[in-house]
């Protein structure tokens, strides 16, 4: 029998039980979609991970207030940065191309006839720079403007719709802070929220002497961003950061540093590790429901053997060869599963882009991820009709026609 021949009666007997073959195929659509999607969330997280991380800057150090040894209890002191420690970073930092300090407190905030508490930074002008931020609408305070305390304040991006207000209509306007009347100078861009972070887009920039002696009346540092000059390696930026930290805060050789200073890059490393992880462990659950329905596709081709036994009979006695009926049932449980695996292809990214636009979710389509689930599908379908088509093939034809 030619192969053509086959290939048509094997496409035949699938028409024949439609209903059956569409309910068999739902075990490979189903596994095929699950894994398309599982991986689309997890690579549309790790990739909003790699913006959010990117945004903060690259060759940005981020300074913390860490864990400090008194009594032989470890506590955590907040009060250990200060601006003196600013100070000292600026002068003294030979590798270092910026620094800024970031005072912060939650505070209550009046726009018109709407009342907030959103957080507060007091910082310095260079803090656009240095976070890569634009400003749309209107400007950045100065370091003039820092230096003389004036009341100005720049919005985050999504606080002009939470104020009810529009952004560039807002620019001039004031705004109260503490019940302190600010004078709004600018809007910055949009940043988006991350995992581990508070909304940067839901807070307000306040020059850093206006924050200390006029708003927060403290010159507590709740953190630093320092950014390593040009060419020079992120890990001797650090080493001459925690150079003039230990001297400030006279910390003796051999011990432990009572700040914490964290690499952006080790940050995105974890993140893209953790994100990794789980996206393999939600393809490799996913998976399972392939193996599912390969199970099902060769329950289905041994009760169609059981059914067309007779059928092999005839075949064998006009002429038809055990490769012949081998290849007839590998090609109906390869085509059920090739069939029910560009269904699945299409549900999942169907799915994928469904959940990005209804939910808002991060989702990235893996081309990767498609052919690996639908090579994944073929393979099913060569295994698992593999066993009732040698079984078929077997068939010895005078026992197969007396069968009833």
């Amino acid at each position: 029998m030619q192969v053509g021949e086959t290939v048509s009666v094997a496409f035949q007997s699938i028409r024949a039980n439609m209903l059956r073959s569409v309910l068999t195929m739902l075990g490979i659509i189903i596994g095929v979609g699950a894994v398309i999607t599982m991986v689309a969330l997890g690579s549309g997280a790790q990739k909003a991970v790699e913006k959010r991380i990117e945004a903060l800057g690259a060759n940005v150090l981020t300074v913390f207030a860490g864990q400090a040894n008194r009594g032989g209890i470890r506590t955590t002191d907040r009060t250990i940065l200060s601006t003196d420690d600013y100070a000292a970073l600026v002068r003294d930092g030979r590798l270092l191309k910026a620094v800024v300090p970031e005072m912060q407190q939650q505070l209550q905030v009046e726009y018109g006839n709407q009342n907030l508490n959103v957080s507060v930074i007091g910082t310095t002008a260079n803090y656009v720079e240095v976070r890569n931020y634009a400003v749309p609408y209107g400007r950045m305070f100065t370091q003039g403007d820092d230096g003389a305390r004036q009341r100005y304040a720049v919005l985050g991006a999504a606080l002009p719709g939470m104020l009810g207000g529009n952004p560039a209509a807002m620019i001039r306007q004031t705004i109260l802070v503490r019940g302190i009347p600010f004078e709004i100078l600018g809007v910055l861009s949009e940043k988006g929220s991350g995992a581990g972070w508070s909304n940067p887009d839901e807070q307000i920039l306040i020059p850093l002497q206006t924050a200390k002696y006029r708003v927060f009346g403290s010159d507590r540092v709740r953190s630093m961003s320092v950014q390593v000059a040009d060419g020079v390696p992120l890990e001797q930026g650090m080493v001459d950061l925690e150079r003039i930290l230990r001297r400030e805060h006279r910390i003796r050789p051999g011990a432990e540093n009572d700040f914490t200073i964290r690499n952006q890059r080790d940050i995105l490393a974890t993140q893209q590790q953790a994100t990794q992880v789980f996206t393999t462990l939600l393809a490799s659950i996913a998976a399972v429901s392939l193996l599912v329905g390969g199970i099902g596709i060769m329950n289905i081709m041994l009760v169609s053997v059981t059914e067309r036994t007779r059928e092999i009979g005839v075949r064998k006695a006009l002429g038809a060869t055990r490769n012949d009926i081998l290849l007839q049932f590998l090609i109906e449980a390869l085509a059920l599963c090739l069939v029910g695996g560009l269904l699945g292809v299409l549900l999942g990214a169907g799915t994928a882009v469904a959940l990005s636009r209804l939910m808002q979710w991060n989702t990235l389509i893996s081309p990767l991820a498609v052919m690996v689930a639908f090579g994944f599908s073929a393979l099913v379908g060569l295994f698992f009709g593999l066993w009732p088509a040698r079984r078929a093939a077997r068939l010895d034809p005078i026992t197969a026609l007396r069968y009833e």
